[in-house]
């Protein structure tokens, strides 16, 4: 993760939290919406597309596919090219964040800076809460932006 955020331009940056409150670490980018007083969004992620207009800055957190460690934290500018779609979780959202990102750029919809966040998980069983790993990896990330 880099140390700073650039400061927004004329329209304020928008922190949108994806995820699914009722499947344990995948609520991941909703609880750093909360923390930050983002925007938080569950389902197809295609009306993203509609929440980010007019936004210079976006700043998008997803949790991520159990991979190397949990609670790892990447960081992806989509400006510059297209997000790893098997990176961020889609299982619960069949139209992801990268999906909406490329749709976005070929509607030339994409704000100026989009910056995705991959929370990686460890935990996704239905009715579970964050663990205790995620939970730390929301509190750091929510802290920076």
């Amino acid at each position: 993760m880099r140390d700073a955020l650039p400061e927004a331009g004329d329209r304020p940056r928008l922190i949108i939290g994806v995820g699914n409150a009722f499947r344990g670490d995948d609520a991941a980018g909703l609880a750093v919406a909360e923390r930050t007083g983002g925007v938080a969004h569950e389902g197809e992620c295609s009306p993203l597309i509609d929440l980010w207009e007019g936004r210079d800055e976006v700043v998008l957190v997803d949790a991520a596919s159990p991979g190397t460690a949990p609670g790892a934290i990447t960081r992806f500018e989509a400006g510059a090219e297209p997000l790893p779609a098997r990176t961020l979780r889609s299982s619960t959202h069949a139209f992801g964040i990268p999906e909406a990102i490329e749709l976005a750029r070929s509607l030339n919809r994409l704000p100026a800076r989009v910056t995705v966040y991959a929370i990686e998980g460890a935990d996704f069983t239905p009715g579970a809460f964050l663990s205790p790993v995620v939970e730390a990896a929301v509190d750091a990330l929510a802290a920076r932006l």
